[in-house]
């Protein structure tokens, strides 16, 4: 199998690896994701795998693959990335990709801030999905601690393309030990798909400060999908408004849910190095010129 060229980027630290499969059959296999972010260099949260187009009017297919292998529907800093790849190659602005999810559209600014359409969450417990049928989303049952004293409970869920519980919090979200609860609850029976475990604390109504355990990848520098879900959340329990600003480890992204359903996320994306890498094994080698 031939290599194929790709970028090491990030999105406010969520560490990205573009792989160019334009013109190619192949697709990046679990083995490879593993082998992958197995090496310093090259750890990542999500490869963004470009295919060519599936359905007419789009640019590309985007495939999207966690560290541990499993296919994830939808990172919004890693579509960052790839908008401003191809922005760079291709002299355009305003992409259209399709992914799993769905349709989402992306747009670099002047000012060299991307702006990526999500689409519309979901919160009916069925499209979530969870395995226990809750009336009302906005807040489920679940905890973790004494039942008496949780340390976390009744989070908001809802699927922005994936699972996410948001938990609210008052104090400092650097206070609790996500590395610890985090697996427990991206693992929970309540979950069949897994979901992504966030903390949040909405300091105004425009401003909330995330973090999230990432299904699939762990503890993250930022994770677009949790900073989407923990607005449209925080405005459904009237907590925020229905545009903040949400400040995630790696710093801050403008989320706003837009009167057409719609969300959509802003910020930044940086392009590190490239390289060419075998998508089948991961073995793989940096260009020195990059």
């Amino acid at each position: 199998m031939s290599d194929v060229p790709f970028l090491k980027m990030n999105g406010l630290g969520n560490q990205i690896i573009v792989a160019d499969l334009r013109g190619t059959k192949v697709r990046v296999t679990p083995e490879a994701a593993i082998a992958i972010n197995a090496r310093p260099e090259t750890r990542f949260d999500q490869i963004m795998a470009i295919h060519d187009a599936r359905t007419p009017g789009t640019a590309n297919y985007i495939e999207i693959i966690n560290s541990d292998g499993s296919r994830a529907q939808a990172c919004g800093n890693g579509m960052r990335c790839v908008v401003q790849m191809l922005s760079a190659e291709q002299g355009r602005q305003r992409f259209t990709f399709e992914t799993v999810a769905g349709i989402l559209f992306g747009e670099e600014a002047e000012d060299g801030r991307i702006t990526v359409d999500m689409g519309t969450p979901k919160f009916a417990w069925y499209e979530i999905p969870l395995n226990e049928e809750f009336a009302d989303t906005r807040y489920v049952e679940l905890q973790i601690g004494p039942i008496d004293a949780p340390v976390l409970h009744s989070p908001s869920v809802a699927s922005m393309g994936n699972p996410h519980a948001t938990f609210w919090v008052k104090d400092d979200v650097w206070s609790y030990a996500l590395d610890r609860f985090g697996p427990l609850l991206e693992n929970h029976p309540l979950f069949p798909e897994r979901a992504n475990i966030s903390i949040a604390q909405v300091v105004r109504p425009d401003h909330i400060i995330l973090r999230t355990w990432e299904r699939g990848a762990g503890l993250t520098q930022a994770c677009g999908t949790a900073a989407c879900a923990a607005l449209v959340n925080g405005a459904r329990t009237r907590r925020t408004a229905r545009r903040a600003i949400v400040t995630v480890p790696g710093g801050d992204l403008v989320i706003e849910w837009l009167d057409n359903d719609h969300v959509t996320l802003t910020g930044p994306a940086e392009f590190e190095w490239r390289g060419m890498l075998n998508p089948e094994t991961g073995a793989w080698t940096r260009n020195e010129a990059a």
